[in-house]
C-alpha cells in the first residue's frame, strides 16, 4: 500500500505583483478555475503520483469582521499564494519532482512572493520544503489508493462493461468466466494493466502504529491533569459560548456568482476557506487539541471511504497559518457547493462545530457541538463569506466520482477474486 501526503506551500506576495500573478495563473486554466493538464507552467497531467493539486490566492477580507466589534485585527500579511495538493507518497519527493519538471513555470509563478530563491533547482526545493506549512488534521477518503489504480481500474470498467452480453439469460458464473478471460487476453496483450499494489513502506507503518498507540497512551498518562483542568476548561468554553460574537451577514451577490462560476465544470469541486480564530488564549489553545483528535479519528477511523456519514469527500485539510491566529481549510469534494453543504449539515454538523465553532464569527454552539451548523442558513452565509476563489485547479480522474472509485475497486476485486457462486457473480456483475 503506498500511503498519500498533502503539501501546503504558502508565501506572501510581494507588494504590487497582485494583479500580474492573478494574469499569469489565469494561463494555466483551460475554463475558470479549471487547469489545463498539459499547460505550460506546471503540466499536472505528467505527474504520475498527484491526485489534485492548486493555486489559490488567500486574501482574507473577513479579518476586518474583528474590528466591526472593536476588537484588534492581527497584523497579517494582506495577500498569501498557496500551492496545495495531494500525493501518493512523500510530500517531499513530489515537490522534488515538482522542480525538477516545471523548473521555469514554478519560478515564474513564485517570483511574485517575498524571499523566493529560484536561483537553483536546490535553492528552489529547499525554498518550497522551509514554505510547507504542517497540516493539523489531514483526511483521505481511502488511505493506499493511488492515482495509477484509479486510472487503471476505470479502464478496466470501461472494458468490462462494453464487454458484456445484454439482454441475454445467460449463466452469471458462465458470463463472469467469459469476461475473465477477455481480461487476461487483454493484459496479456499489453492493452490492459493492474499494477499489483506496491508494499507498504516499512517507515510509514511504524509511524502509523506509533501515533494509533502513542496518542491513547499519553492521553492516559495526563489523564489526572486532564480530570483536574477539565472543570475549569469546560467552565470557560461555556462563558464564552454564552458571549462570543455572531456575524454571518448574507455574502454578497456579486462575491457568490464569482464563486460560482469557478464550479460544477466536473463532478468534482474544490473548497477553499479561511478564517481567524476567536481572539484569547483559550481557543487558541483549544483549536490543536481539537484537530489533534480529529486528525487520529482521520488517520485510523475513517480512511476507508468515509468521514463521518459524509462519502463525497476525496481529501480534506486544516492548516495553522499566522502563528495559529487562523485556519486554512482545504477539501476535494464530489457534486455541488449546495449538496456539499447539506451533506454537513445533516450528516456531521457536530463535527463542523467541533473545529469550525472556533472561527470567529461562527453561529453560536453549546458544549462545542449542539448548535452552530444546525442553523442551516447562518451556517450557509459564514461558509459562503469565508470561502475564497480557487485560481488554478487540477484532478488526475476528471469525471469520475468516489462511487465511480468504489465501484471500479470492487469490480478488480472480483476480477481477482476466486470461484463465485451465482449470486456472488450475478452481484458482480451487476457492478459493470
Amino acid at each position: 500500500m503506498t500511503p498519500q501526503s498533502p503539501f501546503t506551500v504558502v508565501a506572501v506576495v510581494a507588494e504590487g505583483k497582485e494583479a500580474s500573478l492573478r494574469l499569469l495563473l489565469d494561463t494555466m486554466n483551460a475554463r475558470p478555475g479549471m487547469a489545463n493538464p498539459d499547460n505550460g507552467l506546471v503540466p499536472f497531467a505528467v505527474f504520475e503520483r498527484l491526485h489534485f493539486a492548486r493555486f489559490a490566492l488567500l486574501d482574507d477580507a473577513t479579518m476586518a469582521d474583528l474590528e466591526a466589534f472593536e476588537l484588534p485585527r492581527p497584523p497579517v500579511p494582506p495577500l498569501y499564494l498557496a500551492f496545495v495538493g495531494e500525493c501518493d507518497g512523500s510530500a517531499d519527493d513530489q515537490l522534488d519532482e515538482f522542480v525538477q519538471k516545471s523548473f521555469g513555470g514554478l519560478r515564474r509563478i513564485f517570483s511574485h512572493c517575498k524571499d523566493f530563491d529560484g536561483s537553483s533547482h536546490g535553492r528552489m526545493l529547499a525554498w518550497l520544503q522551509a514554505h510547507d506549512l504542517p497540516v493539523g488534521a489531514n483526511y483521505v477518503n481511502r488511505i493506499g489508493r493511488t492515482v495509477r489504480q484509479v486510472l487503471e481500474e476505470s479502464e478496466l470498467q470501461k472494458l468490462l462493461s462494453s464487454s458484456a452480453p445484454r439482454g441475454v439469460a445467460l449463466d452469471p458464473r458462465s458470463v463472469r468466466r467469459q469476461l475473465l478471460a477477455h481480461v487476461r487476453a487483454e493484459r496479456a496483450a499489453g492493452r490492459l494493466t493492474l499494477t499489483p499494489p506496491d508494499p507498504t513502506p516499512l517507515a510509514w507503518r511504524l509511524r502509523d502504529l506509533m501515533h494509533l498507540v502513542g496518542l491513547p497512551l499519553l492521553g492516559l498518562l495526563l489523564l489526572p491533569l486532564l480530570i483536574v483542568l477539565a472543570p475549569f476548561a469546560i467552565f470557560m468554553l461555556r462563558r464564552q459560548e454564552e458571549s462570543d460574537p455572531e456575524f454571518y451577514p448574507r455574502p454578497g451577490t456579486a462575491e457568490v456568482l464569482a464563486m460560482q462560476r469557478l464550479e460544477d465544470h466536473d463532478v468534482s469541486n474544490s473548497f477553499t476557506a479561511l478564517g481567524a480564530v476567536k481572539p484569547g488564549w483559550f481557543r487558541r489553545a483549544l483549536v490543536p487539541v481539537v484537530l489533534l483528535a480529529i486528525d487520529y479519528a482521520c488517520r485510523h477511523v475513517f480512511g476507508k471511504g468515509h468521514l463521518a456519514r459524509i462519502q463525497s469527500i476525496h481529501f480534506a485539510r486544516w492548516v495553522f497559518m499566522d502563528d495559529r491566529q487562523r485556519v486554512l481549510f482545504c477539501s476535494n469534494y464530489d457534486g455541488s457547493h449546495e449538496s456539499y453543504m447539506d451533506d454537513f449539515v445533516n450528516k456531521a454538523a457536530w463535527g463542523l462545530n467541533l473545529v469550525f465553532s472556533n472561527g470567529f464569527g461562527w453561529p453560536r454552539t453549546r458544549w462545542l457541538i449542539l448548535g452552530g451548523a444546525r442553523h442551516e442558513l447562518r451556517f450557509k452565509h459564514y461558509q459562503r463569506r469565508h470561502q475564497l476563489p480557487t485560481q488554478v485547479w487540477y484532478k488526475a480522474y476528471p469525471g469520475l466520482t468516489l462511487g465511480d472509485l468504489e465501484r471500479n475497486r470492487r469490480i478488480r476485486e472480483g476480477v481477482e477474486a476466486g470461484e463465485m457462486n451465482e449470486q456472488q457473480a450475478l452481484a458482480w456483475l451487476r457492478l459493470l
